[in-house]
C-alpha cells in the first residue's frame, strides 16, 4: 500500500507521500488507553502552525493544563509545554490566566494523518494516536451520507450517497449497507485481502459495477483508492462523513442520492463479494 501512495504522489508531482497534516480533535497516548481517567491531547493545525493542549497531572496528582503551539514542519513540531496559574473557575468573576513556567521541550512526529509519537519532558517516546470513540466496525457505523472525491482522474466526479438500508454481511465483512435504490453497497471488511478496510461499489442503471471504492477512516474522514475494478483502483480517494444515522450534519450537507429505479440486491451482493475477493494491485 505504501509504494501504492508514493507512485500515485509522484504521478501528481506532489508530496502526498510524505506529509501528513494531524486530524484535528481528541488523541491519546496509545498505550495509556485502558478506559480510565489519564493523559489526553488536543491536537489541531492550521495552516502550518500546531497547537496543542493537555490535561495531565502534576506530581501530587492535581489536574494541570498545558499548551504549546508553534511551527509545524516536515511532519515534526518541537516546542515548550507551558503552564498557566490564576485563570478563570466555575462562577468566578472575571479572571485572567498568568503563565506559570513550563515543564520542558515536548516534541511531535507523525507518519499518518491519525498516528503519530511524543517525547514529554522526562520520558521516552510514546506512540499517540487519534482517539475515535464514536465508531466501531458495525454496520450501523457507516449510516449516514457520505461523498466520494477521486483525485488524478481524468473524470473527478464525486459520489454522494446516503447509506440507510442493512442486510446479512457478505463472505468478507460485519453488515452489507447499502441506498434505497440498491446501488452503492459497502461494508467493513474483516477477512480477505482487503481486511481492514472499508470497501464500496456502485452499481450503474444496467446492474454493472461502475466504480470500486478501497479507504479507511477515523470519524469522519478518510482516504484510500478508487477504480472502475480492484486492478484499477490506482486513483487516490479523499472520503467525508457529511452526516451521521441521526442526519445531524458534520459539515455541509449535500443532498441523498438521485432517485432511480432499484437495482437487483442479490446482484448488487454477487458483485460486491467479486470486488472485495481481488487484490488491490500493490
Amino acid at each position: 500500500m505504501l509504494k501504492k501512495w508514493i507512485a500515485i504522489g509522484a504521478l501528481l508531482g506532489t508530496s502526498m507521500a510524505q506529509a501528513y497534516m494531524p486530524q484535528s480533535g481528541t488523541w491519546v497516548v496509545t498505550s495509556e488507553l485502558n478506559g480510565k481517567p489519564g493523559r489526553g491531547l488536543a491536537i489541531d493545525v492550521q495552516n502550518q502552525t500546531l497547537v496543542m493542549q493537555m490535561y495531565a497531572y502534576d506530581a501530587s496528582g492535581n489536574a494541570t493544563f498545558y499548551l504549546t503551539s508553534g511551527a509545524y514542519k516536515n511532519n515534526q513540531y518541537s516546542g515548550t509545554l507551558n503552564k498557566y496559574r490564576g485563570g478563570r473557575y466555575l462562577g468566578s468573576s472575571e479572571r485572567i490566566g498568568q503563565d506559570n513556567g513550563n515543564d520542558g521541550v515536548v516534541s511531535m512526529r507523525f507518519e499518518s494523518g491519525t498516528k503519530g509519537y511524543i517525547k514529554f519532558p522526562g520520558e521516552a517516546e510514546k506512540e499517540i494516536s487519534r482517539f475515535s470513540f464514536g465508531y466501531d466496525k458495525s454496520p450501523q457505523s457507516l449510516f449516514g451520507m457520505w461523498l466520494f472525491t477521486p483525485l488524478g482522474t481524468s473524470n473527478p466526479r464525486s459520489d454522494v450517497v446516503y447509506l440507510e438500508k442493512q442486510s446479512a454481511a457478505s463472505n468478507y465483512g460485519t453488515g452489507f449497507v447499502y441506498t434505497a435504490d440498491n446501488r452503492f453497497g459497502c461494508e467493513n471488511v474483516t477477512s480477505g485481502p482487503n481486511a481492514g478496510l472499508v470497501v464500496c461499489i456502485k452499481f450503474n442503471i444496467a446492474d454493472r459495477v461502475e466504480q470500486v471504492y478501497y479507504f479507511d477512516y477515523k470519524v469522519n474522514d478518510g482516504e484510500g483508492f478508487t477504480g472502475t475494478s480492484a486492478a484499477t483502483a490506482t486513483n487516490l480517494l479523499i472520503v467525508r462523513r457529511l452526516t451521521t444515522s441521526n442526519d445531524d450534519g458534520t459539515g455541509i450537507t449535500f443532498k441523498s442520492a438521485e432517485n432511480t429505479a432499484p437495482a437487483d440486491l442479490d446482484a448488487l451482493r454477487n458483485a460486491f463479494e467479486a470486488v472485495v475477493a481481488e487484490p488491490i494491485e500493490q
